[in-house]
């Protein structure tokens, strides 16, 4: 999500030095913060590894990760769902009953990941709660996380409600606050972002290390929400119980509860019956 300023709003520092350093309430982008501290100098590249995947770092538990990965994540067919319904609940923050698992589930920082009863992964999702000071990810019962979906944390959390479907190739990501509602539909190839807004007007800084204002809250999707095909969510956004937004839409305002909405930006165009 970018923000516009005026030359009034915000005077561009002249220096890379005094641009960093211009005022206490701006601070570095939480994803840049992340490579940072994964790039730093003082770490051995194996601590690095444990700050990126684990969270931690410990060497044991770093070894019963790597094999049960190993052993596990890969493996397809029923043998392979058994296995990780076996061995993940040993890696993972809780897990409960009749979770499954699909191959080649990616896990970052598995301690804070919590899944409720039902839940189901497909294949290829990744599951990241990457953060220092966040819950993480919260999956309730009977959720559906479908094939190549991204739900991912930058010390951020996100929060997805019983019952909910999150169709293939969706992403799901913030540096501030995510929370999905029960029984949500949220169709493939949607993206829904919370946070992660960027000042740009002093060309003397690389974006990736341009400053972030804090975004507006992140995104709430209340209870019985549909979000169609190619739809993308930004951030500060409360989509009301029972919406409709329709395919290829982009959600840049609250919308009311039980509207049908489309366009770009999504206007509400009528309300269900």
């Amino acid at each position: 999500m970018l923000i516009l300023r005026t030359k009034a709003q915000l005077e561009p520092p002249n220096s890379l030095c005094h641009y960093r350093t211009a005022s206490p309430s701006i601070s570095m982008t939480d994803s840049y913060k992340v490579q940072q501290s994964l790039s730093s100098g003082d770490a051995t590249s194996l601590q690095r590894y444990m700050d990126l995947v684990l969270g931690q770092r410990n060497i044991w538990a770093l070894i019963k990760y790597e094999l049960i990965i190993l052993i596990a994540a890969g493996f397809r067919g029923a043998p392979g769902l058994f296995l990780r319904k076996i061995l993940y609940p040993l890696i993972l923050g809780s897990v409960g009953k009749n979770v499954i698992f699909g191959s080649n589930v990616s896990l970052r920082h598995p301690h804070k990941i919590r899944l409720g009863d039902g839940v189901m992964i497909d294949d290829n999702v990744m599951l990241d709660a990457k953060g220092t000071d966040n819950s993480g990810i919260r999956i309730d019962n009977g959720a559906f996380i479908g094939r190549n979906t991204i739900i991912g944390c930058k010390d951020g959390d996100i929060t997805i409600g019983e019952n909910s479907n999150i169709g293939f190739n969706c992403t799901v990501a913030t540096t501030s606050q995510i929370t999905i509602g029960r029984d949500n539909i949220i169709a493939a190839y949607s993206y829904i972002i919370g946070g992660g807004n960027y000042h740009y007007d002093n060309i003397d800084v690389p974006m990736c290390q341009a400053y972030d204002y804090g975004g507006k809250g992140g995104v709430t999707l209340m209870d019985d929400v549909w979000i169609g095909s190619h739809v993308s969510v930004l951030d500060g956004v409360t989509v009301e119980e029972g919406c409709v937004v329709a395919s290829g839409s982009v959600v840049t305002k609250n919308l009311p509860a039980r509207s049908v909405s489309l366009g770009t930006p999504a206007q509400p165009v009528r309300q269900r019956l």
